[in-house]
């Protein structure tokens, strides 16, 4: 059962720290003027105002309690000053609990060879349609607020991997700014916002920008900059020195992770928020996440299999379907097989937030991490 966490003030936002501290298992509540959202949280990817192939009553079926969509995609279709016509992005798409929006800063990391950064902002060309666009930390702001988004993220330059030290810190030092300027934009009653932490791959840095960051004051902190391309126990390590240098009594968001071992990992170093499209893509691919590891839905193994995905799972896939069904639909390319893969591997990961948090509540997480690779690997 849920910790209950209750909040006077139901327009603010706020984070109650429930069991845990500076590092370790935590477990908390978020509270936004949408509901409450208990920690620690895995946010399914929206990024243009859907979770791929799933309705918004779906995902509350699911167990899900807060949403992630993407500035960037939105900013450029339908655009956000659209949306704030349409009464927000909650509306307009339906989900009435909380919605993080990132804001921009790692999708126009993956456009390099289309982006050029200066002190004032970034400019680059739409992936869509090719016009030149400029995203300035204002306006990354103000396009938030207008979404109505809960939590509104900072724009940040994404470290890539590898880059040198002198890279690093000039990255570092240009997030920071950016950080500075857009606290100054002004917010509606109730957004928070949240500065994001880089610093590369080195120890050092990463304690600095976690300091520094916390010196300006923020609602909560991203890690960012992980989980593009290092090694995991280097993500691991960074993870790591980051938390360390963070208030305790904010939430800690590792953003763009990810596998449920990364999560296990992190919350064991004391993160609180996850997201990641791995449960929505790989669900589209026909990969599936089970109790017992990994499964690849289209092998000839499952030709005449009778079993549901799991036999431990109660999804309501696992509950009405065998693997020969499954099969069938996705090597015919039918639109159901994306649908009730998604619903699999989405309620896997819902099922998995529960059981993280029932174990720092009855303090066994040690004995839930040892149980839990146990049976992947097996």
């Amino acid at each position: 059962m849920e910790t209950v966490c209750s909040s006077s003030d139901t327009r603010g936002f706020g984070f109650k720290l429930i069991k845990g501290s500076v590092t370790g298992p935590r477990l908390g509540c978020i509270f936004t003027p949408r509901g409450t959202v208990h920690t620690p949280v895995f946010m399914p990817v929206g990024t243009q105002a859907t979770v791929k192939a799933l309705t918004p009553e779906e995902l509350e079926q699911l167990g899900c309690e807060m949403i992630l969509a993407n500035t960037y995609h939105l900013f450029l279709r339908p655009g956000h000053k659209l949306i704030e016509r349409l009464g927000g992005l909650h509306r307009f798409m339906n989900w009435h609990r909380p919605i993080l929006t990132d804001s921009g800063g790692y999708q126009v990391f993956s456009l390099s060879p289309l982006r050029k950064l200066t002190e004032e902002g970034v400019r680059f060309r739409s992936h869509l349609d090719g016009r030149e666009v400029f995203l300035t930390p204002e306006l990354a702001i103000e396009i938030q607020v207008s979404l109505g988004s809960d939590v509104i993220m900072v724009l940040d330059e994404c470290t890539p991997y590898p880059a040198d030290r002198s890279y690093t810190i000039e990255s570092m030092e240009l997030t920071h700014r950016w950080a500075e300027r857009c606290k100054k934009v002004e917010r509606k009653e109730g957004q928070a916002l949240f500065g994001i932490v880089q610093g590369g791959m080195y120890r050092d840095l990463r304690k600095e920008s976690a300091t520094r960051l916390s010196e300006i004051g923020f609602d909560g902190y991203g890690i960012g900059g992980l989980s593009v391309g290092e090694p995991k126990e280097l993500m691991v390590e960074m993870t790591e020195a980051t938390v360390e240098c963070l208030p305790a009594d904010r939430p800690r968001y590792l953003m763009g992770v990810g596998m449920p071992e990364d999560v296990v990992e992190a919350v064991e170093r004391g993160v609180d928020m996850f997201d990641c499209v791995l449960p929505t893509r790989c669900a589209r691919n026909g990969l599936l996440f089970t109790s017992r590891g990994k499964l690849v839905i289209k092998n000839s193994q499952y030709k005449e299999d009778p079993e549901p995905l799991d036999p431990e799972c109660e999804c309501y896939t696992c509950r009405n379907y065998s693997r020969a069904y499954l099969r069938h639909l996705y090597t015919s390319g039918e639109i159901l097989a994306a649908r009730l893969n998604t619903v699999h591997n989405v309620h896997y990961y819902m099922k998995l937030m529960r059981d993280i948090r029932a174990s720092i509540m009855e303090e066994r997480f040690g004995s839930f991490k040892k149980a839990f690779y146990d049976k992947i690997n097996s």
